[in-house]
Parts: C-alpha cells; sequence; structure tokens
C-alpha cells in the first residue's frame, strides 16, 4: 500500500527576506479501523476567524507560527515574488513568514473566510 499524504503549503520567509511558497508533504500511517494518521503536533491555540467578503490587507507578516485551515470561503495569497495562491476550503497553511516583507491577502469573489488557525508557538 502506498504511504498516504497530505499536502500542505508552507508560507515561510527566505534568505532574501521575501516570503515564498513550498508544499510540503505530511505522511500518514494506517491505524486500522480509526483511518490514517500523521505523528502529533504540539500546539498552544486555536483561533476562528472570519473575514469580510471586501478585505485586502497590504504586506504583513503573521504574528506566530500557525497553521491556517480554510473552514469556508477563499482567500489569495501573494507572496514577494508576485506568485498568487488561492487557497479554499479544506487547505491547509502553514504560516512562518514572521520577518521580511511579508505577504499580501485578499478575499475571493466577494465572499465571507472562515478559517481556523492552530498556533504552533
Amino acid at each position: 500500500m502506498t504511504t498516504p499524504l497530505i499536502t500542505v503549503t508552507r508560507l515561510y520567509t527566505g534568505s532574501d527576506e521575501e516570503s515564498h511558497f513550498e508544499n510540503i508533504q505530511v505522511p500518514l500511517k494506517d491505524a486500522g479501523g480509526i483511518g490514517c494518521l500523521s505523528q502529533s503536533v504540539s500546539a498552544t491555540g486555536v483561533i476562528f476567524r472570519t473575514m469580510p467578503g471586501d478585505y485586502q490587507m497590504d504586506w504583513h507578516n503573521t504574528e506566530t507560527r500557525q497553521y491556517v485551515v480554510i473552514v469556508s470561503g477563499a482567500v489569495e495569497m501573494e507572496v514577494g515574488s508576485g506568485e498568487k495562491r488561492r487557497f479554499k476550503q479544506g487547505d491547509i497553511v502553514l504560516s512562518e513568514d514572521k520577518t521580511g516583507r511579508g505577504h499580501k491577502s485578499r478575499s475571493v469573489d466577494g465572499q465571507e473566510r472562515i478559517s481556523l488557525f492552530i498556533t504552533l508557538e
């Protein structure tokens, strides 16, 4: 059986002090009747957030390392290279760009976004 993976997009600051995207794979192991599980990740908190359908945030950094899970709606993020990615319901971002110029984010299609933030430090 092939080891199942979950893809997470990592948002991080490179040596150029610009934010970048990279896809990382989280391996899962068969746990029998309860499905497949990853290794445990220590977390420090959970934050629920809503954003209106007309928001636009200029360059900013994340305050803490955190997973961002899109519950509903979508967000478009832009990094220093000009690359833009859209994240929709079910997508996971590991936000780690605490330094440098940061990233931009904006609503998509005028939809409210609901996110779950899982803080890691």
